[in-house]
């Protein structure tokens, strides 16, 4: 067979083209024989959907403000799923995936495909349109969006679907047939992907007007026959693989969860005759009852796990598994960027093949790619040496087809010779290793740092100082980042203009926010944040042990992307980072300045954080980094501080038995950013997308004067949990409103959902203030939603003045 010396994941050309308008190459290139026409036991748990350069964002962003079609939002679709597919075959993967791809998320794509639309959206035609769709993950101008909260513990989001007993399941999306026809047509063999039954039910929850203790999972026996439906029209197809992703099996599941697993694939048996059944899970551990309940399940064909982050699941596979099945051994991270250590990983593939057969076992990813970036070669200005440490999605593909190429006995030996030196290289590097740093993060393991006096107690010097009225107004931090703003941050990156001319245009918009709140009548301002690319990026781009790069994108939600920074080394603040900036701003009003931070826990957990050292000790770095830049900020006059936390949530492991752990050092890492200030500085901190009902005590242990948290787009269900803050005396803002849909809600709507939260809370303890961040709204959106929000606490406080 011919043997050739790179592997390039190439253009796509003709109709399967991106938008020609945009065009655009996936051109992944790597240097190791392999033999082409030879699918080696490798596969793809999942790939990134978003485009190299962000095709789909812009082609969603077009769609949605009415600048082009569904025809060709879809066209757009269909050449990015075309070349991955293709890039995957000629880059030698024999199990590649197909409904992977997105328009918004994998959870609502499984939504639309069993027909479980919430009422509110008047669907009742027989297919989910893209009407429909887009109106369940973003609202319209009727009625809200559904809940949005984090994919386990990653910084990915999922639409959460709602669920009560008298839902009607049908079958109501095709795509997961379509996607594998469309990839057959182009000669490609898939395997189709589609979330669980049981995962897809344990991760909804009771749709509104449902009794909060109704369980989802009662209504496991109403989808299976839309599961059977959509597998026989796979079987139809010519599927010979289908790929159920069931990450909840790595939760602490009871007897009852477990027992659901079984009953479902016993149910679909019948229907799974004739085709080859991978059940995937991914993220952690799977406990010793859940490999039991896994391994012991009927008609399947093969098991994934995460190897990288489910260490304990190897011990669990070499005390026994089952004979005649199929492994995927997922030893190549999914999750983070570093380039895999192919020897070690090699070592493990071997001795699994001792245990489960030559034949049986499959090199994957730890999980789907769509949390990597999308591909290095796109990288030219990281530092060379810190390149040489990384692997992206593309890189990634190409361990795990070199890993089964040695496991076959086709090692490339310049190959692993090369990732060798890299990981030596890293271990040895000045680059990575700060004494100072090291030894300060290291004395803070065993203390308590906290502020000395109580929050009631700190309150009330703050009110004497700040003098608001009740229900104070507020946002959480940044304003909409105009074509204008982005285009002049652009250019002065660029070296296009003077830092003078960026300073004066920086200056010039932050004028204008600040007036903009002054005419709104807000009580407490922020600056805007137009100077800021992303919440972490910027900072991280100002701390020392931080790389960056010019492409990699990581999707959040939607069309949402983010950059993580790359925390390679120790960490550190060489000068003050945003002190400027609030004072600048302090200076055009008499009304108080937030100045905004990023907390540490956000930082690490929407970074990509080094792997060669625990995660509590690069946190501790980072906030001691934050500790310098609140002093400074104090020091300067900013007498309210917000250090946002929206990550803190997301970073729980999914096990309880390590939960504790990783509270202690999370809560204590804000405490170190702010134990220093004055009473009469008043901290606050901001959370978003999480179920916090699991931790309210810590979140309260943090010990924040205000905590604003999300709450509107989460139905209210944070009012439930709040009140056990009561006797702690913080200030708490529950969003009114939800900043990631279009929709502007009424000075009407806003006034009952501020009676509401008072109803709950004490008067003193609320502030009024939306869900999240404003930059991704318009100003055509800010405008009216925060004048209405302004004029609903203004009522509210009227109509408490008058029953006082």
């Amino acid at each position: 067979m011919k043997q050739v010396s790179s592997i390039t994941f190439g253009p796509c050309y003709g109709s399967l083209c991106f938008s020609a308008k945009r065009p655009t190459l996936l051109r992944f290139t790597h240097h190791f024989k392999f033999h082409s026409t030879r699918a080696m036991a490798s596969h793809i748990v999942g790939l990134p959907r978003i485009g190299p350069k962000r095709e789909l964002k812009f082609a969603l962003e077009s769609f949605w403000d009415g600048k082009s079609s569904a025809e060709e939002l879809q066209n757009t679709a269909a050449g990015l799923r075309s070349c991955i597919w293709k890039q995957l075959a000629d880059a030698g993967i024999k199990y590649i995936p197909s409904n992977t791809f997105s328009y918004y998320d994998q959870m609502l794509d499984t939504t639309a495909m069993l027909g479980a639309v919430p009422p509110r959206y008047g669907w009742k035609s027989s297919e989910v349109g893209l009407e429909t769709y887009f109106s369940m993950a973003r609202g319209n101008a009727h009625v809200p969006a559904m809940e949005m909260t984090k994919w386990f513990d990653t910084n990915y989001h999922y639409i959460v679907p709602e669920l009560g007993p008298h839902i009607r399941f049908s079958y109501a999306s095709h795509k997961a047939v379509d996607e594998f026809k469309e990839a057959k047509a182009l000669g490609l063999d898939t395997v189709p992907v589609l979330i669980g039954p049981v995962s897809y039910l344990l991760l909804s929850k009771p749709a509104r007007g449902t009794e909060q203790s109704f369980p989802p999972l009662s209504l496991l026996r109403y989808i299976l026959p839309v599961y059977k439906e959509v597998v026989a029209e796979l079987k139809a197809a010519g599927a010979t693989w289908v790929q159920f992703d069931e990450p909840t099996l790595v939760w602490d599941l009871d007897a009852n969860q477990l027992q659901a697993f079984a009953h479902a694939y016993s149910e679909l048996e019948s229907s799974l005759s004739g085709l080859n059944v991978l059940i995937e899970t991914y993220f952690a551990d799977v406990t010793a009852e859940a490999y039991k309940t896994l391994t012991s399940l009927k008609g399947v064909t093969g098991y994934g796990f995460d190897l990288v982050r489910g260490e304990k699941t190897l011990d669990l596979i070499k005390d026994g598994f089952p004979s005649g099945k199929h492994l995927f051994a997922g030893v190549v991270d999914g999750r983070n960027i570093w380039a895999n250590n192919l020897a070690s990983s090699l070592r493990t593939l071997q001795a699994l093949e001792g245990i489960v057969g030559k034949d049986k076992i499959i090199v994957s990813t730890s999980c789907s790619l769509l949390h990597t970036a999308v591909d290095i070669v796109n990288e030219t200005e990281l530092d060379k040496e810190v390149k040489s440490w990384l692997a992206f999605a593309a890189q990634k593909v190409v361990e795990v087809n070199a890993l089964a190429k040695a496991l076959s006995g086709h090692k490339d030996e310049a190959f692993f010779s090369t990732n060798a030196a890299a990981q030596a290289s890293r271990k040895s590097s000045p680059k990575v290793t700060n004494e100072a740093v090291q030894k300060a993060a290291a004395a803070l393991k065993g203390s308590d740092l906290r502020r000395a006096t109580n929050v009631a107690a700190r309150l009330d010097a703050q009110q004497k100082k700040l003098n608001l009225p009740i229900l104070p107004t507020t946002t959480i931090g940044s304003f909409p980042q105009t074509i204008d703003v982005r285009r002049v941050r652009r250019e002065f990156k660029d070296k296009k203009i003077s830092e003078e001319d960026y300073v004066n245009a920086m200056k010039e918009e932050i004028n204008k926010v600040v007036k903009l709140q002054e005419e709104l009548d807000i009580d407490v301002l922020v600056h805007g944040e137009p100077e800021r690319n992303d919440m972490v990026e910027y900072f991280g781009e100002q701390l020392s042990g931080f790389a960056f790069t010019s492409n990699g994108w990581v999707q959040s939600y939607g069309s949402r992307c983010v950059k993580p920074p790359i925390i390679y080394g120790d960490v550190s603040r060489p000068k003050p980072m945003t002190v400027f900036w609030s004072l600048l701003a302090q200076g055009m009003t008499k009304r108080p300045i937030k100045g905004m931070l990023t907390g540490p826990v956000t930082i690490l957990n929407w970074s990509f954080v080094r792997n060669d050292q625990p995660r509590f000790k690069t946190c501790y770095q980072i906030a001691l980094a934050i500790k310098d830049e609140v002093e400074d900020l104090e020091k300067a006059g900013i007498t309210v501080i917000q250090i946002d936390e929206p990550a803190l949530r997301e970073g729980l492991p999914l096990r309880k038995a390590e939960q504790a752990l990783y509270l202690g050092w999370a809560v204590h890492s804000f405490r170190i950013t702010n134990c220093g200030v004055q009473d009469t500085t008043q901290i606050h901190t901001h959370m978003c997308y999480s179920n916090f009902n699991d931790i309210i005590h810590s979140i309260i242990d943090m010990d924040a004067d205000v905590i604003t948290i999300e709450n509107s787009k989460s139905d209210e269900k944070l009012l439930s949990v709040l009140p056990e803050g009561l006797k702690f005396g913080s200030g708490i803002g529950p969003g009114v409103y939800d900043v990631h849909s279009p929709r502007i809600p009424s000075d009407t709507e806003l006034c009952v959902k501020i009676k509401n939260i008072i109803m709950v809370l004490e008067n003193n303890m609320v502030w009024v203030n939306p869900d999240c961040g404003l930059k991704t709204r318009k100003y055509s959106e800010v405008k009216p939603a925060l004048s209405n929000m302004v004029a609903a606490a203004k009522y509210n406080r009227q109509m408490l003045r008058r029953s006082d």
